[in-house]
């Protein structure tokens, strides 16, 4: 078993033995939970969501992103997710592109219509467009903690769901010790659970500064236990299966042993593998999501964006067997430039749980 693994189960056995000298925590976590479970919106068997991320970038996107929000919102559904970056890096920018500028106080307004203008409830979660990369934005750069502070003020207040119709949400901030992570929510959907991550890409903000490195280092932590309540909760209520969602793509294929790496990536272009696995900022996530899903032993369905190219696929390698694990899937949605979204649909009778369809805007095709 690697290290990564065997490191994560000690922190676990110590924040367990913490835990229990914290008697008021403890009455709060049980409460919350419970909060989550009554909250449960519909407990049909069969029931279907939209995944949306990485869009609307510039002008051209926004309009295509409408066609998508019409469909989404004739469509009948439980709720939508956007899995971030709801502008354009900004990097990228140039004043010759429609929209608004990335990071600006327009943009986050105008995102903010988008999503409350959506029939369904609409749960947004945080993106590397959205702060992390803030700094070298332009035609104006920004603080990027100073963004997150204002992300945080906008979209995630209270315990509603955005959108027209909301949903009740449960958010790690009720837990006093993490009450800066109002991003973090769950949910409780027919028999699934749902859990959402603030994991970005750009390495998950760290290695650029000392100051984000403070930051990833306290939300790292943060997502930890909340991933770990996530389980635990779904355990305790017997879900069939629970569904995470975050921004970044934590680079599944880094764990790979070199043989897989090699056969899977390499061989067909005659690269080899590095000798060294590099560190980087989603190692101790891919370490407790493997813990995790091998214990909880039902589906697991991890949803990200980063990347922009869709696919559903087996990419979590156990440490010891070096083989796929059966009961985890990889989902990654669409993004810019393509405009188009995914139909998740869930079906308590199907063995699998879940099923996924790219749905192609007809109007937002490419011209080839």
């Amino acid at each position: 078993m690697s290290n990564k693994v065997t490191r994560y189960r000690e922190k676990r056995l110590s924040a367990w033995l913490k835990s229990m000298l914290i008697i008021p925590y403890l009455i709060f976590f049980v409460s919350d939970c419970a909060i989550a479970q009554a909250d449960s919106e519909t407990q049909g068997d069969r029931f279907e969501f939209a995944l949306i991320g990485d869009m609307p970038y510039d002008g051209k996107q926004r309009k295509e992103f409408g066609r998508v929000m019409k469909e989404i919102n004739l469509a009948d559904l439980a709720f939508v997710v956007h899995d971030g970056d709801f502008w354009y890096d900004g990097i990228a920018w140039k004043d010759s592109i429609e929209g608004f500028p990335p990071c600006s106080d327009e943009a986050f307004q105008d995102r903010f219509n988008l999503a409350e203008d959506s029939s369904h409830p609409f749960v947004l979660v945080p993106g590397d467009n959205d702060w992390t990369d803030c700094h070298r934005a332009k035609p104006h750069a920004f603080e990027p903690l100073e963004r997150l502070d204002k992300l945080r003020k906008i979209f995630f207040q209270g315990n509603r769901s955005l959108g027209k119709r909301t949903m009740r949400l449960v958010r790690q901030s009720k837990d006093v010790r993490y009450a800066k992570f109002r991003e973090n929510v769950r949910w409780t959907y027919g028999d699934v659970l749902f859990v959402t991550l603030h994991m970005v890409g750009s390495n998950n903000n760290l290695g650029r500064t000392a100051e984000m490195d403070a930051e990833y280092t306290e939300r790292n932590a943060a997502n930890l236990v909340w991933m770990q309540e996530a389980f635990a909760q779904a355990n305790d209520n017997g879900n069939k299966a629970i569904v995470i969602i975050a921004h970044a793509n934590p680079q599944f294929e880094n764990t790979w042993p070199a043989k897989l790496q090699k056969r899977y990536m390499l061989q067909g272009v005659g690269f080899t593998p590095p000798e060294t696995r590099r560190e980087t900022g989603f190692d101790d996530f891919l370490a407790a999501l493997e813990e995790e899903t091998l214990t909880f032993g039902k589906p697991v369905v991890y949803v990200h964006g980063d990347t922009h190219t869709f696919r559903v696929d087996k990419p979590l390698v156990g440490s010891f067997s070096q083989r796929m694990i059966e009961n985890f899937t990889r989902v990654e949605t669409i993004g810019y430039k393509d405009t188009h979204w995914i139909r998740a649909i869930v079906d308590a009778e199907d063995p699998n749980v879940f099923s996924f369809r790219l749905e192609i805007v007809k109007e937002n095709r490419a011209e080839h």
